[in-house]
């Protein structure tokens, strides 16, 4: 009986010997040739060991990165089942282009019908449009898995205090300082630019308006036609200035908004 050699890439250890357990339970010919844990470690097994695997399951969080990381450091060419507690709508285009997943907590059944997909798709080999796609799913979880600023520690009165993010209504600059106006009308300085802020703010939840704001949707009460096709933003609590659209940003606010 011919071998089926896998990889699991997990750096939870019950996790890992669970499911190294179900797989051989599932099907005798499986031989796990690693158990590894983190970026580091993989890369440098797969650099040793590029071909000497048939499949690998892989968890998209490591303790050390994304394993997403690993595709950035090492050409790997041969299917992955993602072993994730990301939701299927991240991930359900890996059904599209023959690579499955497994939604932790998993069971047996589970990690028998990801396997026995596996075995279907055998008889035919990845094509490089394939591998082209697999390169834009990449990205694609890369971005659905970013982990965005949660809460800020913020100064006052002495003090350092936690401000969650989902209740700050705005952002705003003014004389090179970056305030933060909370729902319930506080404000606070923030030690980030509005750049920075971008990247850690959730796109869904947060938008950039102009060179002055950034808003949060749950705050916004009216979006008012204004001058030459710009919009104005009317946003509570009230900031200190009106808060404006540029024409050019309009397709894209809408769109912010209709999600």
């Amino acid at each position: 009986m011919k071998q089926l050699r896998l990889v699991i890439i997990e750096d939870e250890p019950a996790t890992a010997r669970n499911l190294a357990f179900m797989l051989q339970s599932i099907d005798e010919s499986v031989q796990i040739m690693a158990i590894l844990t983190g970026v580091d470690d993989s890369v440098n097994w797969f650099l040793l060991n590029n071909n000497n695997y048939d499949l690998i399951f892989m968890d998209i969080r490591l303790a050390d990165g994304l394993s997403f990381d690993i595709f950035k450091r090492v050409s790997l060419s041969k299917p992955v089942i993602f072993v994730t507690a990301y939701n299927n709508y991240a991930i359900q285009a890996f059904k599209n282009n023959g690579i499955d997943y497994i939604l932790k907590p998993f069971d047996q059944q589970e990690v028998e019908q990801a396997l026995n997909k596996f075995k279907n798709l055998l008889g035919s080999a990845l094509s490089d449009a394939g591998a082209i796609n697999l390169s834009q799913l990449m990205e694609q979880l890369n971005e659905a898995s970013k982990s965005y600023k949660k809460s800020f520690l913020v100064h006052f009165r002495d003090k350092l205090i936690p401000v969650e993010t989902a209740k700050i209504a705005w952002f705003y600059t003014a004389n090179e300082l970056v305030y933060a106006q909370t729902d319930d009308a506080r404000q606070y300085v923030i030690d980030f630019t509005m750049e920075q802020l971008e990247k850690q703010l959730d796109p869904a939840a947060f938008f950039r308006a102009n060179r002055q704001f950034i808003i949060n949707r749950k705050q916004i009460t009216e979006v008012d036609f204004y001058f030459n096709g710009r919009l104005s933003v009317k946003i509570k609590p009230a900031p200190p200035e009106n808060i404006i659209i540029s024409k050019a940003r309009v397709p894209e606010f809408k769109v912010w908004m209709n999600n």
